[in-house]
């Protein structure tokens, strides 16, 4: 089985692929990343075929896709999932989500309590708290970065690019914040964890958790100019 996993919920666009055969151990076959927040549309197409052309792969040997839902920006959200189900339709396999907090805190493999940041712009984070690395229990939610640590009592350690972005306010703890920003291969760790039956966060939908509204809005209906 053959899964392939990409994110553009952040500025990073991050794609991986893994062949995994139940009652066997999980083989990451190839993957690319890059960091670019204005060029999503330009770099997963390629990004997709390198990753299927070094594994030796064609698209009609996938078995699924599995794609950050974000939280993340309106623009670079989107590019992933309309591209991860437009290949669901067009080969005809499922299409599995997967909240972007998770991904980075499946990553981090931490087992103690902490939180997960990152960039919202205008001045705010997408955040999550975990018990550990697989268990969220609040969030995702959008806000300013002191909403992370609000009525934490004790050290929280933050990861992410929020807390570098806001360490006057997450960094208190000192602990290393990485990861910084998802990673594809540890999406696909993660949807192969759930789809043989271990435990994790959930799976969800195709669809972007945007959490607020775009930027860019349609225009409204012209105003009536009365006569003077």
């Amino acid at each position: 089985m053959l899964v392939l996993a990409f994110d553009t919920a952040t500025a990073a666009v991050t794609v991986a692929l893994h062949e995994w055969i139940p009652g066997e151990t999980v083989r990451a076959r190839a993957s690319a990343d890059a960091v670019d927040a204005r060029r999503h549309t330009e770099l997963l197409t390629p990004a997709v075929e390198g990753v299927l052309a070094e594994a030796g792969a064609a698209p009609a040997d996938l078995s699924a896709i599995a794609v950050g839902v974000g939280p993340g920006p309106y623009t670079g959200l989107r590019v992933g999932l309309v591209t991860a189900r437009s290949l669901g339709e067009a080969l005809q396999i499922p299409v599995h989500g997967v909240c972007t907090l998770d991904a980075i805190a499946w990553a981090s493999g931490r087992t103690e309590p902490f939180a997960v940041a990152t960039d919202a712009r205008r001045k705010e984070v997408y955040w999550a708290r975990y018990a550990a690395a697989g268990v969220r229990v609040t969030g995702p939610a959008v806000g300013p970065a002191a909403d992370v640590l609000d009525g934490v009592s004790g050290d929280l350690p933050v990861i992410g690019e929020g807390a570098v972005l806001y360490s006057d306010v997450l960094g208190g703890s000192g602990a290393a914040p990485d990861p910084l920003r998802p990673s594809a291969t540890a999406l696909a760790d993660l949807v192969v964890a759930r789809l043989s039956g271990r435990p994790g966060p959930e799976l969800l939908p195709p669809e972007p958790l945007y959490l607020r509204r775009p930027d860019a809005a349609a225009p409204g209906p012209r105003k009536k100019v009365t006569p003077a």
